[in-house]
């Protein structure tokens, strides 16, 4: 009736791959909120700059899903943050898309 303490012991460490897409993922969604923040308080009255912080941000998107899938394909490696990178740069992808697609169709 006793819990048994057990441990694993593995050689297993996290892809520095997936760590890097999910960093990615992090400033690029961090910087797509502040944009959508400060757009939504100044009512749409911001520089143009702001235009190409959501392209860059759209370009750490792509690169964190490539590196994501890269550090997925490595073996004995834990792949939580290839998974929530991958999450999060898509998630950044779906906001860009819909903040375009409603700029286009408004």
């Amino acid at each position: 009736m006793w819990k048994k303490n057990s441990f694993m012991f593995t050689s297993k460490e996290h892809s520095q791959k997936g760590i890097m897409a999910t960093i990615l993922g992090v400033l690029s969604l961090a910087s797509l909120v502040y944009i959508i923040v400060d757009s939504y308080t100044k009512a749409g009255k911001v520089p143009l700059q702001y235009g190409a912080v959501a392209f860059l941000t759209m370009i750490f998107a792509f690169v964190g899903i490539v590196l994501g899938v890269l550090s997925k394909s490595d073996r004995d490696k834990f792949y939580f943050f290839s998974y929530l990178g991958i999450v999060l740069n898509i998630l950044v992808l779906a906001v860009l898309s819909v903040i375009l697609y409603a700029g286009a169709y408004a």
